[in-house]
Parts: structure tokens; sequence; C-alpha cells
């Protein structure tokens, strides 16, 4: 006999009267006086199961479950009782008078119950078998499913096709840091898991796939943060012949479906348009939270002449920055609550944080509350004031240093402050769904540890067709054809139009510091590839996992992630990474380091 003839989500009044055959675990046994009710779970739903002590064979069984018994029922669906009904439930106006019941496998004591909220996520990622029955992580991981479905259904109707591409690869460290691994067959040689398809995709485009996407895993070896893991689910897509505005034409309205389709979310049709160097200097961040309602005023200018060092000395610096950031009503933060922004502005770099309070506007130097007025001359209060359009009770907090640090420290305040309780109640911070496209980046960055150029993007992104000169002359100037699209703070995609042109890649590499032996060592196989006839192409990755994370409301990319890594890359369920045998070891060519005793 079936064992299952129906999903315990079917299970509905349209089954009255009929006999089936459930499979599930028991998420409870109530015993109420001689008649015991088992509310069944699968993945699909709940049913109220009710053992009738009459049938005394399947009543002895009843009595020995408990708490996540895998089960099998065999009963008649019948009405519950009038005022019995559950709304919430979709069997909730019906229950199964059960018949037959056989326990297909018992359970140990769980290490924690299932309805507990308290759970530290060492302990849920240890027993994940468990945590994954929880409804929250079955509804985040079905979640995920429709989000991917979606986003297949619509490249393929797009005519996109899906190629798998390889796994095992060649390093080349021009990126984050390569999971390497060592070949056994070849002594002393190592392949890297990819760090994105990029350049199997590029070779596809010259192939004539001219429409490629993949949801594929990607690895990297790199410090970790609540959205970051070291291996990655990411939806990867190419296509010929499209330029920048072309591609974020294409990819926009797939986006705006999967949010439509799974969450019935409308997002803003077109999504806004904001070039890198608009979005730093408003926000201090190429993914700006365009949810939180404060921005920069830039005083860097006015800062020069004025007695107070820390804004004169950033101000005269090649790269330096000063900034204020008001916070409408904000002079009702307490002191100590200033003192916490100095604090969390240092994990950025930042060496403090000068503030103001506006008590009245109207009487200028008189009307501000600060150790810093005194020494500020009336020409930079008069431009602070006008330029921020601060007001009586606002709050101006200040960032300077150089540039890079300005933006990061006040970036990442202006985001706390907004999301945080005062925020909300200053109506600093707008609960809604708020996407972005950032384009016009930089093609290049200097490494100061490098003493060199870097790619911001990658060193295959294509440079303004009117900045391809800058490449010999001024890398610094260059801007890329690149593009990110930004939902609420989170960078959620990225792309560029590509290099399609060999001399084009090799003028780069150039600018980057890789010579000609070093390109053709690490990049050969790209530099032959692009000789026969190569097309123009382009594409983007979107993060799956952060998508779904921002979707679901969930704290951490781990909770959409069935089997994540934690923030040190470790499996707590499998106990991975571990130690390997010498055996192994010597099969790879492998010996390992002895650590030297300090």
């Amino acid at each position: 006999m079936t064992l299952r003839s129906h999903t315990l989500g079917a299970v509905t009044e349209a089954l009255l009267g009929q006999t089936i055959s459930l499979c599930g675990w028991v998420q409870r046994r109530r015993d109420h006086g001689g008649v015991i009710f088992i509310d069944l779970r699968d993945r699909e739903g709940l049913v109220q199961v009710v053992c009738d002590p009459d049938r005394a064979a399947m009543f002895a069984v009843a009595e020995g479950v408990r708490n996540e018994y895998c089960v099998q029922v065999r009963g008649l669906v019948r009405a519950r009782p009038q005022g019995t009904e559950n709304a919430s439930l979709g069997s909730g106006k019906v229950e199964l008078l059960c018949h037959e019941l056989q326990v297909l496998n018992a359970s140990a004591a769980l290490p924690f119950q299932l309805d507990d909220d308290n759970l530290s996520e060492t302990t849920r990622l240890t027993h994940r078998v468990l945590d994954l029955r929880r409804p929250q992580m079955q509804h985040n991981l079905k979640l995920r499913y429709r989000v991917s479905m979606a986003v297949r259904r619509y490249l393929d109707a797009q005519g996109f096709i899906d190629i798998e591409t390889p796994m095992l690869t060649k390093s080349t460290p021009e990126g984050a840091r390569d999971y390497l691994v060592p070949s056994r067959v070849n002594a002393g040689q190592f392949f890297a898991l990819p760090q994105s398809p990029q350049l199997f995709k590029q070779m596809l485009m010259v192939s004539g796939f001219d429409r490629y996407y993949q949801i594929t895993k990607c690895f990297r070896d790199e410090d970790l943060r609540a959205d970051r893991q070291p291996e990655f689910t990411q939806i990867d897509c190419e296509t010929s012949f499209l330029d920048e505005t072309e591609i974020r034409g294409l990819f926009e309205p797939m986006i705006r479906g999967v949010f439509a389709e799974v969450l019935g979310v409308r997002l803003a049709e077109p999504f806004p348009v904001m070039p890198y160097s608009e979005a730093m200097a408003r926000f201090g961040s190429d993914k700006p939270d365009l949810r939180v309602r404060m921005e920069f005023t830039e005083l860097t200018d006015v800062m020069r002449e004025v007695e107070f060092k820390v804004f004169s000395a950033a101000a005269a610096l090649d790269d330096g920055r000063v900034v204020a950031l008001r916070v409408p009503g904000g002079g009702q933060i307490s002191r100590s609550e200033i003192d916490a922004y100095t604090d969390f502005v240092k994990i950025y770099g930042a060496k403090g944080l000068a503030w103001i309070k506006v008590n009245e506007v109207a009487r200028g130097r008189d009307g501000l509350q600060s150790p810093i007025v005194k020494n500020l001359h009336d020409a930079a209060i008069a431009a602070l004031l006008e330029r921020s359009g601060a007001r009586d009770g606002d709050l101006l907090l200040f960032g300077a240093d150089r540039a890079k640090v300005v933006n990061a420290a006040l970036g990442a305040l202006r985001v706390k402050i907004g999301h945080s309780e005062f925020g909300r109640a200053a109506g600093l911070f707008e609960d809604a769904w708020k996407p972005l496209w950032v384009v016009d980046f930089p093609m290049f960055e200097f490494d100061d540890d490098e003493q060199r150029w870097v790619a911001c993007h990658h060193p295959f992104t294509a440079p303004k067709d009117e900045h391809v000169d800058y490449l010999a002359s001024d890398p610094g100037r260059c801007l890329a054809k690149a593009y990110d699209m930004v939902l609420n703070g989170w960078e959620i995609g990225g792309g560029s139009v590509r290099i399609h042109r060999a001399d084009m890649q090799r003028k780069v590499f150039t600018a980057l510091g890789i010579g000609e032996e070093e390109a053709r060592a690490k990049f050969g196989f790209l530099l032959d590839a692009l000789q026969y006839g190569a097309p123009p192409h382009g594409g983007i990755a979107f993060g799956l996992d952060r998508i779904v994370t921002m979707m679901t409301g969930a704290a951490s990319i781990r909770d959409v992630i069935a089997f994540p890594k934690t923030q040190r890359a470790q499996c707590l369920l499998t106990d991975a990474p571990s130690a390997v045998d010498e055996r192994q070891l010597r099969e790879l060519h492998i010996r390992l380091r002895q650590d030297t005793p300090t």
C-alpha cells in the first residue's frame, strides 16, 4: 500500500469523507482524557490527527509517539466539531480520524525545542538538520526556490540558455583570495575554485552562445560578514551585442518581476540611475540606502582656513574631505549617545567625531552649541548653516580625514542613525523598497600597499570610450562601463560591458602593471580567444543569497542557505574543515609546515 496519498497541505474540505494516507513528523502530541491528538507536519502544512481508543492497537502506538517521530497515518477525513476550527491552517476545518498508525522512525531526545526562538546560532548550525525543520527556515528555503524558478522563467523567455562552467579552473589572483585545490596527477600544481565564471562566460560569448546564464556556486577565501560566505550562489548572466544601457534595461524587469511574483511587491519603474561620483558625494557609499533621509553636506572648500586643525588639515590633503551630516531633530540626542557614535566611527578609521547642536539658527554663532564653534570663522559658519539647511533643534555631525575614511565612517553612521529607534521616530527612515542603479564607476583605484593601480571591478571591464586615452596618461580619471544594482543599501547585482578586443585588454593589463609575460601566463587563453572575432558583450551577476535574505527579512544570509559556514568559514554540522591523514597528503605531494614555538 502507498505510504502517502496526499501531502498535508492538500488536506482540505475537498477530501471530506475520503480515506487517505499521510506521512510526516509529530509536531505535538496531546492526550485529552483518553483521546490522543497528534499535530502532524510536513513541508506543505499541518493536519490534526485524532486517535480514538476504540482502535486499541493503533491507540497503543499513539500513546508511545513523541515529538519529531516520523510516522504514517491512515484514516478518514472528517469535519472538525463546530467551534474547534483553526482559521490559520489550510486544513483548519477538517481533521483525520486515525484508523492505522505506524512509526516509520522514532526520534531521539531533541537537543532543543523547534519552537524555541532564543537559540544561539552555534546550536542551530551544529544541529542544522533539526533547525531546517523549523517553520521560518522552511519558509526561507521555499521562497529561495520560488526566486530561482522566477529567474529561470524570465531568462528562458528572453532566449538565455543555461550552460555549466568548470568548478576546477586556473588561479587568476586579481580579485579576492582563491580557494586552491591541489592536483594529485600533476604534482605541485593547483586548481582554483572559481570566484565567478567570468572568463568562461566571456569565452562562451566568443563561441557564439550570445545569451548565457547559470545559477552557480562561487568561492572566495575572504574575511566574512553577515552578507558574505566562502561559498555563495550567483545568478550569472552574459549577453552579446548590447550596450550598458540595454543590459540594464534587460535585467531590471527581471528583478522587478521576481519581487512582484514572489512577494507581491511593486518596485519603482524605472529604477533611478545615479553616477558613482554623486553617490559618494551625497551618501559616502556606492550602495546607498535611500530609505534613510539624510545626506552629506560638502564643506572641504570652506574649511581650509579655519583654526580648527582637524578640519583645515583634512581639507588641505589632496584626497582630504570635510563633510557634515545633518540629523534633523538630533539636538535631543544626549552627549553619551554622541560619544557612542564617536566610538562607532572609529571602527571605520575615523579619529573622532566633531558635532554642533543647532539651538537657534537666527542667532548665528551664538545659537550653536559645541566646543569647536570658537575655532570656526564666520564665513565657515554661515556656509555650514546655509549648505546644510540646518534648522533649530538639529544636530550636525562632521567627518574630516582622507575621503576614503570620511565616506566609510560617516556613511555607516548615516545608516546607523537612520535605522535607529530615534531615526524612525524622527521620520528619517522610510520603510519601503528603494532600488537604484549606480553607474560610471572608476576603472581603477590606487593600492597604497602594492603601490599600483588595481581594478575596481575586475580587469576585464571596458573603459568608457571617451576615457581610453587615460589608460596610459591618468588611470585615476578613467571611468568604466560598469553598473551595480542596489536595493536598500545592499548591492544585489553588479556587472559591466567587457573588453572584447585583445589590444584593448593589453592596454588595461599595462595600466594594472601586468606585463606581457605575466598576462600571457595568467590570461593567455583569454587573449587568444579575443583574437577570433570576439563580439561586443557584457553581463551582470546577482547575489541570490542576498536577494533572498532581503526578501525574507533574515538577519544573515546564513538563514537562507541550507548548510552555511560560520563567520570563521567552518561547517559546524560536519565539522569541516578538518585534518586529513598523512597518506592523502602524500598522494597530493603536500607536506604541512609545523608551527614554530614562539
